[in-house]
């Protein structure tokens, strides 16, 4: 069977049972349950959510994004084999590590398969928390120009490139464009501080101030978690995006939790240690093969300037990237993910049949 077989590239497309449209992002899928399904399966699988709680399939492509582009290979290779796998895996054994070590729980409720989710519907904190350990990337190149001030903190002088930061930093920014919230312009993705969080908690759905002070807690010991399990196998947690959530219990309580995925290489930096230790930066994460791309084009300035949109996704469109591109790329997921977990990475020769037939099976959800 050929590798482009093995891609899972539309997700999209699956008869999941559904009355409401697919919502497709750039690597994901989120099919809503209708509510007869959600009830009766919240009752049979017997999950600890209000009884009346929305559910949703989540599935997972193999498709690559970078620059806001998604990116192909030779052969029909629309996207990376054993990358969504790789990206559920990890996420999964974050998640399970978090619960056992009592931080919060996540809108995952159950894994049919490897490239599937069953969540429940989280009513999400508008607020892409990031944090960083190393200054890197577009912190740095903001530095190197002389700003200091990143999310209303200071940041000392005389830093150097990948140096280790004093103390964990949360930058946060936006998450979609918010209204009415003064200093804060109305576009996506913009840096915020603490003190915007602080005096604008309602606006960006926290349920109260304290909440806040949980957020940033559930933050940090859930950057500790990964950073400190990573150490082990000799890889440096460089930072990571966190997004949470609010969720229902079946008592009634609501409690805030993770959500989106969490700790990969597509939403976090990961450095091999040994080549840091002697001063060179090897990238075990998606920031690899944005890395790739910037040196596979003759004019990388494309890739990098927002003016040039139009541009950079007619390159998307008309280049296929070389088959030992993707499978460099595959081969990153593919092993951090065995390393991270322990055991080898199932990867599916049809996963749409195979997906399919354990939802239609198992959940009954297919038409």
């Amino acid at each position: 069977m050929s590798l482009a077989n093995k891609v899972l590239a539309s997700n999209n497309d699956l008869p999941i049972r559904s009355d409401q449209p697919v919502h497709s992002g750039k690597v994901r899928s989120v099919y809503w349950l209708t509510e007869s399904d959600s009830k009766r399966l919240i009752k049979e699988k017997n999950y600890d959510v209000a009884a009346d709680a929305p559910l949703a399939i989540m599935v997972i492509s193999d498709r690559i994004s970078a620059f806001e582009c998604i990116w192909r290979g030779e052969g029909d290779m629309r996207g990376v084999p054993g990358k969504g796998a790789a990206l559920n895996a990890i996420s999964n054994h974050w998640f399970k590590l978090f619960r056992e070590q009592g931080l919060a729980d996540s809108h995952i409720l159950d894994v049919p398969h490897p490239l599937v989710w069953l969540v429940q519907r989280a009513k999400p904190v508008m607020i892409e928390a990031i944090c960083r350990q190393y200054i890197t990337g577009s912190m740095w190149r903001s530095y190197e120009k002389g700003e200091r001030d990143f999310c209303g903190i200071e940041l000392e002088n005389g830093l150097g490139r990948d140096q280790k930061l004093a103390e964990l930093l949360i930058t946060p920014s936006t998450k979609g464009i918010l209204t009415g919230i003064p200093g804060v312009p109305e576009v996506d993705d913009v840096n915020i501080s603490r003190a915007d969080i602080e005096q604008n908690a309602a606006a960006f759905k926290f349920n109260s101030k304290d909440d806040i002070d949980e957020y940033e807690k559930l933050l940090r010991e859930g950057f500790g978690v990964i950073s400190a399990e990573l150490a082990k196998l000799d890889q440096v947690f460089v930072d990571t995006k966190f997004e949470f959530g609010y969720v229902t219990d079946r008592q009634g309580n609501e409690k805030l939790i993770y959500m989106d995925e969490v700790g990969t290489p597509d939403s976090s930096r990961i450095w091999d240690g040994g080549n840091y230790r002697d001063g060179k930066v090897v990238e075990n994460s998606k920031e690899g093969f944005r890395q790739l791309l910037l040196t596979h084009f003759p004019e990388p300035e494309i890739l990098l300037d927002k003016n040039r949109m139009e541009e950079r996704y007619a390159l998307a469109k008309d280049n296929e990237l070389p088959e030992s591109v993707m499978m460099q790329v595959s081969d990153t997921y593919v092993s951090l993910a065995e390393k991270i977990t322990g055991k080898p990475l199932i990867m599916s020769d049809n996963p749409k049949a195979e997906i399919l037939a354990i939802l239609d099976r198992d959940y009954g959800l297919v038409d």
